[in-house]
Parts: structure tokens; C-alpha cells; sequence
């Protein structure tokens, strides 16, 4: 499974993010996951998960329709959230893994916040050369709206339910990415492309390694033969 991506990588680390709001030069990370895979015996293995809510800056406030959407309060980030700088340094660590493609759904997301929250103590050039693969591009290109992870998660009958935490995210964005390389191995052919909604643009800063295309709402063709 997940052959022809281990062709080309050594390492592949999953993400997820859970922010304090959309703005990834204002808002906040309050709880990050990554799940390191690599090939072993033939097959996928997870070698490494890391999962951490982050403490907020002081005098910063949890809104309280995140404490809604994600069941994370105020004060567990208080409480259980760990420093900036340690969150940094164990991310940084990771990212520096030999050969190593960087997946997320809706990456265009996730991977901001991850840029502004590495360079803010000086570590944002560990993603440079970084590979990066969106599934949310990959599932739009097979399957018609909506595209929530949710309902990504209900179309291939994925084992991991629970969503809005960064590290069940992560599980469910791996279990997709091999569901859907099982249904069609054309998964590197969307490495460094994203996606966007031609109605609204790119959300967030360009990342200026990725090539970016608008897609629609329901596939038609291919978004790498374009």
C-alpha cells in the first residue's frame, strides 16, 4: 500500500491543526498533531504520533465557538497545553526527516498556520523543499460537493469517527489517503498542487512552492490534466 508515494519518499507525515480562528498571521494553534509513517515490510507503519494542545498567548482569549465546534476549553489549554517554544522545537525536529512529503486535508490551511507558527521563533525554513499533498484537492477531484472532511470520511467507510481534534483529523486524513490510493494510484501526480475555489480565491498566504488551480464543486476532469 501506498507503493508509489515510498517510491519517491522516505518519510510521510500527516497533519492537523485546530486554530483559535482563519486568519493564520492573527489566529493561534491551540492543538497540533503529526503522525510520522514510513514504509516497513512492505507496508505502511506508524512510527511515530505526536499530538499537544498549545498554551495561548497571554491576555489571549479561546472563542467560544471553537470551545464548541472542538470541545477544547480555555481551561485545558490553561492546564494541559504545552509552551510555544517546546511545541516548536519537537515540530521542527520532525520536519527535518530525510525525503519527506507533508499531508494534510485542506492543507492550504493547516500549512499556513504551521509556516507563521515555525517562523515566529525562527524555524520557518525546515519546509523548505518540503513536498506537500492536499487530499481535500485529491477528494473534489473524485467525489461531487460536499467536501468536509466528514463527509470524506463517510464516503470510504473510515474506522476513526471523532472530528475537530487535531489528532483524529490526522488518523482519518491517513486512513483516506490510503482508501483512496487503493482506489486509484494517481496520489503523486497531486504533489505540490492545491486546489482552490475559483469563487473565493486562494484562502491565505500562497505557498510558493505549490501550484495553485482553480476546481469546482463536482469532478469533470482531472485537475492535474488541465
Amino acid at each position: 500500500m501506498l507503493d508509489s508515494l515510498f517510491e519517491k519518499f522516505d518519510n510521510i507525515i500527516v497533519l492537523d491543526v485546530e486554530t483559535t480562528g482563519v486568519d493564520c498571521k492573527r489566529d493561534e494553534i491551540i492543538e497540533i498533531a503529526m503522525m510520522q509513517i514510513i514504509r516497513k515490510q512492505c507496508a505502511p507503519f506508524i512510527e511515530e504520533e505526536f499530538s499537544a494542545l498549545v498554551k495561548l498567548a497571554p491576555n489571549r482569549e479561546l472563542p467560544a465557538v471553537i470551545s464548541a465546534l472542538t470541545g477544547i476549553t480555555a481551561k485545558q489549554l490553561l492546564e494541559e497545553g504545552f509552551p510555544k517554544d517546546k511545541v516548536c522545537s519537537k515540530l521542527a525536529n520532525m520536519l527535518q526527516l530525510s525525503n519527506l512529503l507533508l499531508v494534510a486535508y485542506n492543507a492550504q490551511f493547516d500549512l499556513c498556520f504551521l509556516y507563521y507558527f515555525l517562523n515566529s521563533f525562527g524555524k520557518g525554513g525546515v519546509l523548505k523543499g518540503v513536498k506537500m499533498l492536499d487530499m481535500l484537492t485529491v477528494y473534489k477531484d473524485r467525489k461531487p460537493y460536499p467536501h468536509k472532511l466528514s463527509d470524506a470520511v463517510n464516503t470510504y467507510s473510515l474506522v476513526t469517527k471523532n472530528a475537530h481534534r487535531a489528532l483524529d483529523d490526522t488518523r482519518m486524513t491517513f486512513e483516506l489517503l490510503c482508501a483512496m490510493w487503493k482506489e486509484s494510484d494517481d496520489i503523486r501526480q497531486y504533489i505540490n498542487l492545491f486546489g482552490y475555489n475559483p469563487k473565493y480565491g486562494v484562502s491565505g498566504p500562497k505557498i510558493s512552492s505549490v501550484k495553485y488551480m482553480p476546481q469546482g464543486y463536482g469532478p469533470v476532469k482531472k485537475l492535474y490534466e488541465t
